[in-house]
């Protein structure tokens, strides 16, 4: 097996949600015991429908956000504490591209001083060289060095983006959390930052947890894909042989509305909108919008099993599994 670079085990995490001025406080499960692992170089897709708990997991995975159960470690070694010495420095290592890369930037400082301020953060290199590294970044990630002097306002979305990349590439890290980083950009310029996110993981060897709802995107981009259905995996595999054959019924589903170029397949509509976290439905959360539900699934919570081959699916009609939980 390949050494993993991030490893999460069974991570948690609940918030509390008040109804009304003085209604009582309602826990809202997030994530819900999800374990998974990369290596270095590789890209795990994280696909599902808004509120599946996505984002939430990117950010424990990052340290953004401490989980209530589960631990995460990078590189063999335990997470630091959020926000502490020990978590900052380890930051170099480890960054984040945003949604929104306008939100994501500092409207007063010019492109030339937001890519340049890690180096500045993280004492990286000689001061009098920073600039220079910092237009050589801009370079890589295809802008032009006469839009250094230029504020985020004066770019457009894609230029954004490009920007909030070379920030994040400024510390050399191993380890990008792309939390639906093209979701907010026209078609044409989704495919040019996705295939430059493809050669700067190839140049910089780059490990990635890409989360987005487009599955044509993580198709692109991912070795692997893991399915998120409030707050749990459904489905992990191989994404040539996940989304060739998905075992899952919402996976059928989520494949069926993407399908490949050429491909002929019949659209499953799914009814109905997901369940509301706070009011999570007993046994299978699926099964309220699932055509092949029995009385098993409205009653027992399915694990998350593997397959012969290595898929992991939780689904109670799936045959060929091992009957025993999976450790991550």
């Amino acid at each position: 097996m390949i050494p993993s670079l991030v490893t999460a085990k069974s991570l948690s995490r609940t918030y509390q949600m008040r109804r009304g001025l003085f209604g009582a406080g309602v826990d809202v499960r997030a994530v819900d015991g999800v374990s998974l692992r990369i290596a270095a170089g590789e890209t795990l897709g994280i696909v599902g429908e808004s509120g599946s708990g996505k984002s939430t997991l990117g950010r424990m995975v990052l340290g953004l956000e401490r989980p209530d159960e589960g631990t995460v470690t990078f590189d063999g070694e335990p997470m630091p504490a959020s926000f502490t010495r020990e978590w900052r420095r380890s930051r170099a290592r480890m960054q984040m591209i945003y949604q929104d890369p306008l939100g994501a930037l500092d409207r007063r400082l010019t492109v030339l001083d937001q890519v340049r301020e890690p180096l500045d953060i993280h004492g990286r290199g000689v001061r009098e060289a920073r600039a220079g590294e910092a237009l050589a970044m801009l370079s890589r990630v295809g802008l032009s060095s006469h839009l250094a002097g230029r504020y985020p306002h004066e770019l457009s979305g894609g230029q954004r983006q490009r920007v909030v990349l070379a920030r994040a590439l400024m510390t050399a890290p191993e380890f990008l959390v792309c939390d639906e980083p093209v979701s907010a950009l026209d078609v044409s310029i989704q495919a040019q930052v996705v295939n430059l996110l493809v050669d700067l993981q190839e140049e910089f060897r780059l490990a990635m947890l890409f989360i987005s709802h487009d599955l044509r995107v993580v198709r692109q981009i991912s070795r692997r894909v893991a399915v998120m259905y409030l707050g749990r995996f459904v489905e992990e595999g191989d994404a040539d042989d996940l989304f060739a054959a998905p075992r899952h019924p919402y996976t059928r589903a989520l494949v069926s509305a993407a399908p490949a170029p050429g491909a002929k397949s019949e659209r499953i509509v799914l009814t109905g909108e997901p369940p509301n976290p706070a009011q999570r439905p007993p046994g299978c959360a699926f099964h309220p919008r699932c055509p092949l539900a029995v009385d098993r699934c409205r009653s027992e919570s399915p694990v998350l099993r593997t397959l012969d081959g290595g898929r992991r699916v939780a689904c109670h009609l799936v045959e060929g599994a091992h009957q025993t939980r999976e450790a991550a």
